[in-house]
């Protein structure tokens, strides 16, 4: 196997509706402008909180991807 670098960088999704969701927005909106992700870690899940209601759910994510130069 050649080998490879990873940048990982770490990212907060965001929904009204659930943890997972969270997540899943901000897998998808990396995979919008980077390429090759491999891994999907849930590094911290929160609540925002309004009222003493939950406004909106946090899951804090690192998404790793395959270093091909620049920064």
């Amino acid at each position: 196997m050649a080998e490879s670098v990873y940048k990982v960088i770490e990212l907060v999704g965001t929904s009204s509706d659930s943890w997972e969701k969270a997540a899943s927005a901000a897998v998808k909106r990396a995979s919008d402008s980077l390429r090759d992700l491999r891994i999907a870690e849930i590094v911290e899940l929160d609540m925002q909180l309004e009222d003493g209601k939950i406004r909106a759910y946090r899951a804090r994510v690192k998404v790793s991807f395959k270093y091909e130069g620049g920064d």
